[in-house]
């Protein structure tokens, strides 16, 4: 692993790092905040999960989540959303290839040598987190935005008893039945649409639900309505009497204004689970 630079932020410390991935076979890059708790001993982490072109760095300088995990002691990890490098497939179109791995492992040329993000998010990354950094991995919780909260909640529902918590800002709410997802989960997966469900957060709400507390928030004057079908989600929790707290916010667009305002109260809400 490589430091790749490390700034004071609100008291801790704003890391970017880098290191092999065996995964995705290939150099990843992520953000890691560290409150000033973690010098004497192991803190709590919250995971967020950006969307569609993002790298680690959107989140990381622009939803202003370091102030309030700082006050609530609490580490944030920025992972990349895709694999990166010359030799990794990519798509012309924006929604495709690099900065749109979707969270999957996928099982289609030319993805399936680099594009295995459940893992790499699931699997290798909280093994390096936990072995490098004094984080406590008994006391996780995940959010995301957009493409970041499909995969929170997908990951959240599909990993029992990992997260104490999960939240979610205009996440993708029903990809097997939109624009954003259907093309992803068909080039990615296959044309097999049985192994896409494992990877829809209102199939996986209707069929296990979550062990614990959810927050969805979604503007109502989201561009991307449309695609992301929240009404899907809320249709399930309620169906299934899912604890969940899910907020469709007056005015609000997709942008990281949006995921700014309500980031207190995201990180407020994993607090009182990952402390409770």
């Amino acid at each position: 692993m490589q430091t790749l630079s490390e700034n004071r932020c609100f008291g801790g410390t704003q890391g970017v790092y880098s290191h092999a991935s065996a995964a995705t076979n290939c150099d990843m890059t992520f953000g890691l905040f560290l409150p000033e708790e973690a010098q004497d001993g192991p803190v709590p982490i919250l995971w967020y999960l950006s969307g569609l072109t993002c790298t680690h760095e959107n989140a990381m300088t622009k939803a202003g989540a370091q102030q309030w995990a700082a006050e609530q002691g609490i580490a944030l990890c920025f992972p990349d959303t895709s694999p990166r490098g010359e030799d990794v497939a990519d798509d012309e179109a924006y929604d495709l290839g690099k900065g749109a791995g979707f969270y999957v492992n996928a099982t289609q040329d030319p993805w399936a040598k680099h594009f295995q993000m459940w893992d790499y998010v699931a699997e290798e990354l909280p093994a390096l987190l936990a072995e490098n950094f004094a984080i406590d991995m008994d006391r996780q919780a995940i959010t995301g935005h957009s493409m970041g909260g499909h995969g929170a909640l997908t990951l959240a529902m599909s990993l029992p008893g990992r997260f104490r918590s999960v939240s979610a800002f205009s996440p993708i709410c029903n990809p097997t039945g939109a624009d954003w997802g259907r093309k992803q989960l068909s080039a990615y997966l296959g044309d097999d649409e049985t192994t896409w469900a494992r990877h829809d957060a209102s199939l996986l709400m209707a069929e296990t639900g979550f062990d614990g507390p959810v927050l969805v928030d979604t503007g109502t004057s989201d561009q991307f309505l449309d695609l992301l079908k929240p009404e899907t989600l809320a249709a399930a929790a309620a169906k299934r009497r899912q604890q969940i707290q899910f907020r469709m916010q007056p005015g609000y667009d997709h942008s990281y204004f949006f995921v700014s305002t309500f980031m207190e109260d995201h990180v407020a809400f994993h607090a009182e689970a990952l402390y409770a």
